[in-house]
């Protein structure tokens, strides 16, 4: 299989190492994004929310702020954030949940939307080798004689048709892996504004239980 893809790849001339290049940075780029998304980001919302609505109705806010900063996905440090202003205002809480939310929110977006620009840069460079590869072969053909037309003729559709199927694959692959992390995306951000909206009204309906000094000592 392999012999037969490095075979592909140097029928395809030079079209096929920007195709490549796409390639290579769709792999990095999606590699980096799954290791954030689904292990570094993730978090179980419910059992988070459990466990504190256990610390807060308890009114242990030192348990409460330890166990979010245990756990470093951007939920814990969006709803930290609320725990450490805990002596102040509505709006104190909100504005710095709201403050490290916008902190958060952008490393779960970036760099995602890259899969589908290298997808269709990949498509116009196949596209780019095919044209290319086509016009080599008519140009050959033209001033070839009998004898060498074909196999000349042969030649540039070859390469210009492994450089369509080239891009084409790594497009599909870069396409298909931006709609699967995009989606990811969009189902933690949906998460950490309904949480953050669930553990606001928590913290102030269980303020009066808690102690501000544990803020303090926390800090």
């Amino acid at each position: 299989m392999f012999e037969s893809i490095a075979e592909a790849f140097k029928e395809g001339g030079w079209g096929m190492y920007p195709i490549a290049a796409c390639l290579v940075f769709i792999i990095a780029v999606a590699a980096e994004r799954i290791s954030f998304l689904f292990f570094k980001a993730r978090i179980n919302k419910n059992d988070f929310l459990n466990t504190m609505h256990k610390y807060l109705f308890q009114g242990n806010l030192q348990r409460a702020i330890t166990y979010c900063s245990s756990n470093r996905a951007p939920l814990a440090n969006i709803v930290k954030a609320g725990l450490l202003r805990i002596d102040g205002t509505e709006a104190e809480i909100q504005s710095a949940m709201d403050e490290v939310a916008l902190q958060e929110l952008p490393r779960i977006e970036k760099r995602t939307g890259y899969l589908a620009m290298l997808g269709n840069v990949a498509v116009l460079a196949g596209l780019l080798g095919t044209i290319t590869g086509l016009i080599r072969a008519f140009a050959a053909v033209s001033f070839a004689d009998a004898a060498e037309k074909a196999v000349l003729l042969a030649k540039g559709i070859s390469e210009a048709m492994n450089c369509t199927a080239f891009g084409l694959g790594t497009a599909i692959t870069g396409l298909v892996l931006f709609s699967i992390l995009s989606g990811t995306t969009q189902n933690l951000v949906d998460d950490i504004n309904e949480s953050t909206v669930r553990m606001l009204n928590l913290i102030l309906a269980n303020r009066d239980k808690l102690n501000t000094s544990d803020v303090r000592a926390a800090e």
